[in-house]
């Protein structure tokens, strides 16, 4: 093989050149946990770029951020410190050109810092420790040591054209009841309709636990949420699949090709309907909830109701609930039939579901009252003084 010699730079005549400083770069957002997972992969890829650059992060969820090898705490009083306050106007292109979520931020810093920024991996960048991953899920807290899919029954107020039809949801959980184990999980300020036969954890992870509990999840069943872009960003188990199983009922409020990974079964209803036949037609709200949000001047334009009740949050009696026509139209046996290829193919396996676990859960509080029983029992009582 031909040899290729490099010449070392010469000195200068003046003397030798100066050590060009670091640079100091603060990314700010107040934007949501999804979108701070697409912001830790562009942070990633500046970073194997340009090492010698110190980069912080001022974000309104500093769990993600946790034990992140590429984040140098700043202060944002030195003057040296760039502050940049990130975006992704690439979404503008998303239903025309063919970009994913994950490049937006990549390109808005490549523009920003004057600087090339190559794509890496396909994945949010995340760390989690090892003593975080030696520790036993919430799952395994109860007892309980199957395999399970973290479930997402609803989200957020402010984007209810990405909700689902909950009743069409406790198919899907009843459908599996012999072979797979559902966790519930959401934060309990938002909408998460509760359904039967699944641990019940909303309202009892925050960000990191979440996270761990994603490392221990086998899938994962959600609309386009955080929940979704954690999946792929969490690294799965030992024996576990290389990459998380996720089924996302997604509908035609997103174009797929900004939302989808490779591995994950993504339920699009682009190009069924002709407010979707072109893209996404990112809509915010199936209804308006009168709560001074824009987002209620950017509603739905097929809301159709279905037999659920919700209590909405101001309101003072139930009403029916409307989520988008491409949403009604994702079924049960859709989401079912993307579930269970992963176990057809062979990389998952059934091993007795939500039965089984109850079975576990059952036997798990007999104990615990047989203890307390015969620690009252026990107690020896005091010695009365004659």
């Amino acid at each position: 093989m031909k040899k290729t010699s490099v010449k070392k730079n010469r000195r200068s005549k003046q003397g030798p050149q100066q050590k060009k400083p670091h640079r100091k770069i603060l990314l700010v957002t107040d934007l949501s946990p999804g979108d701070l997972l697409m912001l830790s992969a562009a942070l990633r890829d500046l970073k194997r770029a340009h090492p010698s650059f110190l980069v912080d992060v001022q974000t309104n969820v500093p769990a993600i951020w946790e034990n992140n090898p590429n984040i140098t705490a700043l202060d944002r009083s030195d003057p040296d410190v760039e502050v940049i306050n990130v975006e992704y106007p690439l979404i503008h292109e998303s239903n025309t050109r063919p970009w994913h979520f994950i490049h937006g931020y990549r390109l808005f810093l490549e523009q920003a810092l004057g600087v090339g920024i190559p794509m890496g991996e396909f994945q949010g960048d995340v760390y989690l420790s090892d003593i975080e991953k030696s520790w036993m899920s919430q799952v395994q807290e109860h007892g309980i040591h199957q395999n399970f899919w973290i479930l997402v029954s609803g989200g957020k107020y402010d984007y209810t054209a990405k909700w689902w039809n909950p009743l069409e949801f406790q198919k899907v959980v009843d459908h599996f009841r012999d072979k797979i184990v559902f966790v519930q999980c959401g934060e309990a300020s938002h909408h998460h309709p509760p359904l039967r036969n699944v641990m019940n954890l909303v309202g009892q992870t925050d960000t990191r636990q979440f996270m761990r509990l994603m490392y221990h999840a086998a899938g994962v069943v959600c609309p386009v949420t955080f929940a979704m872009h954690l999946a792929a960003a969490i690294e799965t188990k030992r024996k576990m699949p290389l990459k998380r199983a996720c089924v996302v009922m997604a509908g035609g409020r997103e174009p797929a090709n900004w939302e989808s990974y490779p591995h994950h079964r993504f339920l699009s209803l682009n190009g069924a309907l002709d407010c979707c036949d072109d893209g996404g037609c990112w809509r915010s709200r199936a209804f308006p909830l009168g709560d001074g949000d824009e987002k209620d001047l950017s509603l739905c334009v097929y809301p159709e109701e279905i037999d659920y009740e919700i209590m909405l949050p101001g309101a003072k009696q139930k009403s029916k609930l409307k989520i988008p026509k491409c949403m009604r139209m994702i079924t049960a046996k859709d989401v079912i039939r993307a579930i269970e290829v992963h176990y057809e193919g062979g990389v998952l396996e059934y091993d007795g579901g939500w039965t089984r676990a109850e079975e576990t859960l059952g036997a798990v509080r007999e104990m615990k009252s047989s203890v307390e029983v015969t620690e009252t029992l026990s107690v020896k009582e005091p010695a009365i003084d004659v």
